[in-house]
């Protein structure tokens, strides 16, 4: 028994080792950049040359009247985001998912189906829709003539973003969608069995047994969805451009970041930049644990 026990503990010791692939890639990737932008960002630059310590002078000058100009709308923008996610995404999410735990042929199809979109690039989903909903030849303007419905949807300040929130969940609303039907799957049936021998209604079992044991995958699927939402960058770049057209109304945190570190002009870019990162990093992670631990009390 000694001798199996020891031989346990040394296979338990050598698993280990096959982390060490993903460990080594995790810290390049992501540790490594991640405390190199905190470097740079205590430092002033000239160009990619680092030039003299600056202390906290770059994370002061976001707080400048003419950055913070652009920093507030921009965020505010992504809170918008957030909220447009939740609001239509990830209900319609669990719309499906209910509705699909009903369906007993063509389940795994219809998955299949509403999961595809967001398998693929947001870049080339951005360009897709930019084309679709184009003025000139758009083939959904095309569509809506005729009921007098057509304008450009994507150039008009007051309906850019929630055309942007639109095409967020037309791409997306496949991944809350599969996260609920998991968890539909981890009910046991006979909960809703017993409640409907009580008298219970379907309304009544979805209010009173469903969604009280979706409450974890609600919180999972909330906090993914605010991830995404803060950091968003591609979909917004390919339907607005870096500087979130029109009029600045698609602009976002990461267009912000990418004009500041590539299209500025200015020579401090790289600390100013590095010093916005750091920001929006502290801002996302603190909220993430934030909302998560509200999140979690009421589950």
């Amino acid at each position: 028994m000694a001798l199996g026990a020891r031989r346990g503990q040394g296979g338990n010791g050598s698993s280990y080792l096959f982390l060490i692939p993903a460990l080594l890639l995790y810290s390049a990737f992501v540790v490594y950049p991640l405390f190199t932008g905190l470097t740079y960002s205590f430092f002033s630059w000239k160009g990619t040359l680092r030039d003299s310590f600056a202390g906290l002078d770059n994370y002061a000058g976001l707080l400048s009247g003419s950055f913070l100009d652009q920093l507030l709308p921009a965020l505010g923008h992504n809170a918008l985001l957030f909220a447009g996610t939740m609001l239509v995404q990830n209900t319609l999410g669990l719309a499906f998912a209910l509705a699909l735990s009903r369906v007993r042929r063509g389940k795994r199809a219809l998955q299949t189906m509403f999961a595809l979109p967001y398998l693929v690039n947001p870049l080339v989903i951005g360009y897709l829709w930019t084309l679709l909903l184009s003025p000139a030849f758009g083939p959904v303007n095309a569509l809506l003539k005729p009921l007098g419905l057509a304008m450009p949807w994507l150039g008009d300040p007051d309906t850019a973003l929630p055309t942007v929130i639109v095409i967020t969940t037309w791409q997306w609303v496949g991944f809350p969608m599969l996260l609920f039907s998991a968890a539909l799957g981890g009910i046991p049936q006979e909960y809703a069995e017993a409640a409907r021998t009580d008298g219970a209604g379907s309304w009544q079992v979805l209010r009173r047994i469903t969604l009280p044991l979706l409450k974890p995958a609600m919180a999972t699927v909330t906090i993914l969805s605010f991830i995404g939402s803060m950091g968003t960058f591609a979909l917004v770049y390919a339907l607005g451009g870096s500087n979130g057209a029109p009029a600045g109304a698609t602009d976002v945190l990461g267009l912000l970041f990418y004009r500041t570190a590539f299209a500025s002009g200015d020579v401090n870019a790289l600390g100013t930049s590095s010093a916005l990162a750091v920001f929006m990093f502290t801002f996302i992670f603190g909220s993430t644990l934030l909302l998560e631990r509200v999140l979690r009390r009421k589950a």
